[in-house]
């Protein structure tokens, strides 16, 4: 089967799909977790934002808002999702809710991991940080906050949409059974904060 990217999996109501059937069967392991999202970069981890004019960058922030709405219905946790405005954005910063997700934008001259580094300082090592700039990450570990690359988000996600969807189509056939994960291995105190983050997740 060929691999799905976010956008095909939210494509064709793949996610509202997800929302009705995970209703029924939330995972509790992620409450009271709080993901701080590097949006662009988040984007730019499935590299569709080059040469896109300001209707279709529109387009693109939408369905993430979509995805990271159906991810949530999975996994039930609190996430914010910043975006620059630095270079065209408002004279203030602009937060709204979309979906469940809380979306802001950074005011103009002020850039999006600016505003994470704040939210960090202001909510502590409940959060973790979803970039893969190594300035915001090495702030993250700095803060002792555990910090994800976005691709290693992207592919979580992916994932937890698409075994999500398996594991319906497996319970109508087998009754509901679940496989269990192995324990991890010893690591550094930064790679547990990051591992744990990622069993969430």
């Amino acid at each position: 089967m060929a691999r799905l990217s976010l956008i095909d999996l939210c494509r064709n109501s793949d996610c509202g799909f997800l929302k009705i059937y995970s209703a029924f069967r939330n995972p509790q392991s992620a409450m009271g977790m709080h993901l701080l999202i590097d949006g662009y970069n988040l984007l730019h981890a499935d590299r569709i934002l080059t040469h896109l004019n300001p209707t279709e960058l529109q387009q693109e922030r939408d369905r993430l808002v979509d995805q990271l709405s159906a991810y949530r219905s999975l996994k039930p946790m609190e996430i914010t999702v910043v975006f620059d405005g630095w270079q065209s954005g408002w004279p203030t910063e602009r937060r709204e809710k979309k979906k469940g997700i809380e979306v802001v934008f950074s005011k103009l001259g002020e850039k999006a991991d600016d505003v994470i580094k704040r939210l960090v300082r202001e909510k502590g090592a409940a959060v973790t940080v979803i970039s893969s700039d190594r300035e915001l990450s090495r702030y993250a570990e700095k803060m002792a906050v555990a910090a994800v690359s976005s691709v290693q988000f992207k592919e979580r996600m992916e994932s937890s949409l698409m075994r999500e969807r398996q594991t319906f189509e497996d319970e109508e056939e087998s009754g509901g059974k679940k496989k269990r994960k192995g324990p991890s291995r010893m690591l550094s105190k930064r790679e547990k904060r990051m591992q744990s983050a990622l069993r969430k997740l």
